[in-house]
């Protein structure tokens, strides 16, 4: 290991540990911690320090004491979570998947089947208005997207409905949140 000595100060790349090297093998290099333990790495997985301004140094603009708090706080989640309130009732969701509508669809042609599943988002939209139901959840799956293009077409044709793609960590990509907006 032409890079180290025994009796070198060193500490690991990866992993809060310094200590002192202690010899050689052919699994790599052993080191001494500070806190007594032998441990064995291979060459790239060690840095030479002789004390830590030194290796403040030799890392050069990185600061260490920042890179391991860095290390040690736990990342928010990404994701935002739908908010609700106390009491919600959350929207009704009707999935218009033709086995869900249907027990025996399987004579049915591409059309009757698209028919069938429009109807029925029809249905559910035309109650929803008459009902004052302010929001629902159309699942229609991903699919090729022929019956997500007619419930677009669908909805689009109501002037007093909103549409939108339902929540993505719930649904994926495969719902439409409908929300109806209540005249006075």
């Amino acid at each position: 290991m032409k890079n180290f000595s025994i009796g070198d100060k060193v500490a690991a790349l990866d992993e809060d540990m310094n200590g002192v090297v202690t010899g050689f093998n052919s699994n790599g290099i052993t080191v001494e911690t500070i806190d007594g333990f032998t441990i064995t790495f291979s060459e790239r997985e060690l840095i030479k320090i002789s004390d830590n301004s030194d290796f403040q140094k030799e890392m050069g603009r990185f600061n260490t004491d920042s890179i391991l708090q860095q290390k040690e706080i736990p990342k928010a989640r990404s994701f935002v979570k739908e908010k609700k309130t106390k009491g919600e009732i959350p929207p009704p969701e009707f999935d218009l998947h033709i086995e869900k509508l249907v027990k025996n669809w399987r004579g049915l042609s591409n059309y009757e089947i698209l028919t069938m599943q429009s109807e029925t988002a029809k249905r559910h939209v035309e109650f929803a208005i008459r009902n004052r139901i302010p929001k629902i959840i159309f699942i229609h799956g991903v699919g090729e997207g022929i019956l997500k293009s007619e419930l677009d077409f669908m909805l689009g044709r109501y002037d007093n409905i909103d549409f939108k793609d339902a929540n993505y960590q719930k649904y994926g990509v495969g719902a439409t949140e409908v929300i109806i907006k209540q005249s006075k």
